[in-house]
């Protein structure tokens, strides 16, 4: 490896995934979540991602916000190259990609004096405690007053059983001659073997068999980027919070909403034995022991404010959410860390009913009667949980609507267009929850054929089948790669036939679609009515 890397992995890309804890309206939702008032519902912010990889959640957040000028860095060259492509295939305005390192990014001119938000995903486990200085350096002199800063990374005690895994692959990968993926495809090989010849740690340790079988799962892009670095650490909580509280951060809570309820992760009695902790920093650690916790995605906040108890209630009021699966109506089944999670039916239907027909505030659904008869505090949890498990999503203020819109469908049609070359990038963006939805490269062209004018699913299976044709790509059902056009064409049709009545009316609440205002025919429009219907 050359010396720029800094012993991070240089030799394979990073993949091209959207994470949607970087979304500034969820991380808005944690803090309101978790009692703190935050500066993120106003205009001019500013927003900084650190180790950005391929760019693409920054550029998709770019498209769902254009009221926030974003900045993303990475030490990569061809990372930031294809970042700022797409950036101006989308004709994205407020966004700037900087290839720097944590070492001198912060002497980067054209930066904001400070920041609303910084934000790392999958970076802080995986650099050097040098690299992390800086980082926190950076952080200390950027970051605003009440500024959010996002950071996930590997957790203790979760890894502690593949901690020698993670050795035997890079020692053996060290070794190894070749290409990178071929030097982890051979240590990959190694630790298999090893791990069959039986007895002593991966007998004694099925966690870590387990997770050598999970890795043998995964893209190379993946495994080397989060295992074969020079770096690696896995952090007790404590330790953590120590660090980042150098830079006068303090925990406010997790992204993953469901894990700040304890009536949902704990048992009453580790609740009891939670509960004998005073200390926030300690009483965390202890939980992530209950829970065996191998990953965290945590905002911190510096110089915390909490709200009083009435400025909390009118921060939920003011919290607008939409729907983001289809519902209804019936019983729907949740679940959390392999366990379900108990919601009356009654409670969460008219709720859900209501966000079918469009976003709304918390209190417009309390005007409506859509809690019934439910308690202040029962009525927040539901709607925690209805978040967390993505049936709903935080979104923004309904102003502003029609500028995100605008930005999104520049957006969602380069990434559309872009699917007929491949299927690398799998999200688009939302005006309504200022994140990403998840759309495989069929929804895209099934949406890229409406974008042209076709008016059935059927012509866009066919534009759709005209296009992956030529490449040679076939579907596969049921384990079976489908060699006929007939067959191909008949599973596409009833492919499209599905997103015709399930996803597209969801993508149209969400802003999903790429036609503009009044570009889409009544005969489309009666099709989508219908087969809502």
């Amino acid at each position: 490896m050359t010396n720029w890397t800094s012993g991070y992995v240089a030799g394979i890309d990073y993949t091209y995934d959207f994470h949607r804890q970087l979304t500034p309206s969820l991380l808005g939702f944690t803090a309101t979540r978790q009692g703190l008032r935050h500066g993120l519902d106003g205009d001019q912010l500013t927003y900084c991602e650190l180790g950005c990889g391929q760019g693409f959640s920054a550029n998709l957040l770019a498209a769902a916000n254009p009221h926030i000028e974003f900045h993303a860095m990475d030490f990569s060259p061809s990372h930031i190259a294809g970042a700022r492509e797409l950036a101006q295939e989308a004709a994205l305005d407020n966004i700037r990609f900087h290839e720097r390192s944590f070492e001198d990014f912060g002497e980067t001119s054209g930066l904001p004096a400070a920041f609303d938000i910084i934000a790392l995903h999958g970076v802080y486990s995986w650099v050097s405690q040098e690299n992390r200085q800086h980082i926190l350096n950076f952080i200390s002199d950027r970051l605003k007053p009440g500024g959010l800063v996002y950071v996930s990374c590997n957790t203790q005690p979760g890894w502690a059983a593949s901690v020698p895994l993670r050795r035997i692959l890079t020692s053996r990968a060290e070794q190894g001659r070749g290409t990178l993926p071929e030097r982890i495809s051979e240590a990959m090989g190694f630790a298999r073997r090893l791990a069959g010849a039986g007895g002593g740690y991966f007998g004694k340790n099925p966690a870590a068999a387990a997770r050598l079988d999970h890795l043998a799962s995964m893209p190379d892009n993946y495994t080397a980027h989060e295992y074969f670095n020079k770096d690696w650490t896995p952090f007790f909580f404590e330790d953590l919070a120590a660090e980042l509280g150098s830079a006068k951060l303090s925990f406010a809570g997790s992204v993953s909403l469901l894990d700040n309820l304890d009536c949902v992760r704990f048992t009453p009695q580790q609740q009891a034995l939670l509960d004998e902790e005073g200390d926030p920093v300690r009483r965390e650690g202890l939980r992530d022991v209950l829970l065996d916790e191998h990953f965290r995605s945590d905002v911190f906040v510096k110089g915390g404010r909490a709200h009083t108890p009435r400025g909390e209630v009118g921060a939920w009021f003011a919290a607008t959410l939409a729907l983001t699966r289809p519902y209804s109506g019936g019983v729907l089944k949740f679940h959390h860390r392999g366990q379900g999670l108990p919601l009356d039916q009654t409670e969460y239907a008219p709720v859900l009913q209501a966000l079918a027909q469009g976003p709304a505030t918390v209190r417009s659904l309390l005007d409506q009667g859509a809690f019934g008869t439910m308690q202040w505090g029962d009525i927040t949890r539901m709607l925690t949980v209805l978040a967390g498990v993505g049936q709903i999503a935080p979104a923004l203020p309904l102003d502003g609507l029609e500028s995100r819109a605008a930005a999104c469908r520049a957006f969602n049609l380069a990434i559309c267009k872009r699917a007929e070359e491949s299927d690398v990038l799998r999200h688009l963006a939302s005006p309504v929850t200022g994140g990403g939805v998840e759309l495989d490269r069929f929804e895209q062209l099934f949406l890229l054929a409406r974008s042209k004018g076709l008016e059935t699913s059927a012509e866009w299976a066919d534009l759709a089948w005209r296009i992956l044709a030529p490449q040679g790509q076939r579907l596969q059902h049921e384990g079976r790669v489908l060699e006929t056009e007939e067959e191909n064409l008949a599973l596409l049709r009833a492919r499209a036939s599905h997103f015709a009545a399930r996803r597209l009316p969801l993508c149209e609440s969400l802003g999903l679609t790429l036609e503009a205002p009044g570009c889409v025919s009544a005969q489309d429009q009666e099709q989508a009515k219908g087969t809502a219907a």
